[in-house]
């Protein structure tokens, strides 16, 4: 099992698998869109190595009122979205569609809060970086916002994701890079790190102001 020291590390190794698995990779042809707030460290040190630019991708967590915890799957800011079987087996369409658009409603704010500019995605590929995936659905919803704006290819590139997750993730993703497959059935992300801090505002600016 891998632990890594931090998500910069993480980022550093993904970034080196990402330059020998894409064959005569010319950045121009590339954008990654990291998934806010930890994903941007990650897609931080992968743009460096790789020289690919890379941008923000705004998705949420759909959830109930009264559990908000649990994922019943995940929206992206222009409204697509998905929910899962157990989802659609707990509660009515009714009450789903008001817990998507909840959701949606708290990442437009979000949008407004973080002013992130969207980059022309068409007829580009597009590597989807966050710093591990569980259920999948902010990943896979990230994947289907770039179909959405002409993407010619989608890539989902994370240092960790559970066993079994994977063949879900590869029916979104022309590829899947995940650096350790996870097969506890206590599965989480945050073990898999030594240093799993949340990343706060200012990190998330500084960095974005330093890519620029």
């Amino acid at each position: 099992m891998i632990i890594f020291k931090n998500r910069e590390e993480a980022g550093k190794l993904l970034g080196e698998v990402l330059r020998k698995e894409i064959k005569d990779l010319n950045p121009k042809d590339y954008i990654i869109l990291a998934i806010p707030r930890g994903g941007v460290p990650i897609a931080y040190e992968i743009s460096k190595i790789t020289k690919i630019p890379f941008s923000i991708i705004l998705t949420k967590k759909i959830s109930s009122f009264d559990n908000p915890e649990l994922a019943l799957g995940a929206v992206a800011i222009d409204g697509s979205f998905l929910l899962s079987d157990y989802a659609k087996s707990l509660y009515s369409s009714e009450d789903l569609l008001v817990f998507t658009r909840n959701a949606l409603n708290k990442l437009k704010e979000k949008g407004n809060k973080y002013q992130i500019s969207k980059p022309d995605l068409k007829n580009k590929n597009v590597v989807i970086v966050d710093d591990g995936v569980a259920t999948g659905y902010t990943a896979i919803v990230a994947s289907m916002y770039a179909k959405n704006k002409g993407a010619k290819q989608t890539i989902l590139a994370v240092p960790v994701c559970p066993v079994d997750t994977v063949s879900k993730l590869e029916t979104y993703f022309s590829k899947v890079i995940c650096l350790e497959k996870g097969s506890s059935p206590f599965f989480a992300v945050g073990a898999f790190y030594e240093d799993f801090h949340q990343v706060e505002d200012e990190e998330f600016f500084k960095i974005v102001e330093n890519a620029k």
